[in-house]
């Protein structure tokens, strides 16, 4: 598996991660010490896909940025 994938991935789970949480906060029953916990852990899994999420954004900088440089071009030439 490529590191792109796997930063796809983590990106999904977190966002997944994310949603649940909320969920379980919404729930009238949950003890105020369950909610600090449940509050840490959107805080924590926020600020860990914002790091992804920066990742990703840096990939595709540098990828449209190589792409204008022309790296990856063929040096090839033809003699006759």
């Amino acid at each position: 598996m490529t590191k792109p994938d796997i930063l796809d991935r983590n990106i999904e789970a977190l966002k997944e991660l994310q949603r649940v949480a909320w969920r379980q906060l919404a729930d009238p029953s949950v003890t105020p010490v369950a909610r600090r916990e449940l509050l840490d852990q959107i805080r924590q899994s926020g600020a860990d896909l914002r790091h992804c999420l920066e990742m990703t954004s840096e990939r595709a900088r540098f990828r449209a940025r190589a792409m204008a440089d022309g790296f990856g071009k063929s040096r090839l030439r033809f003699l006759g």
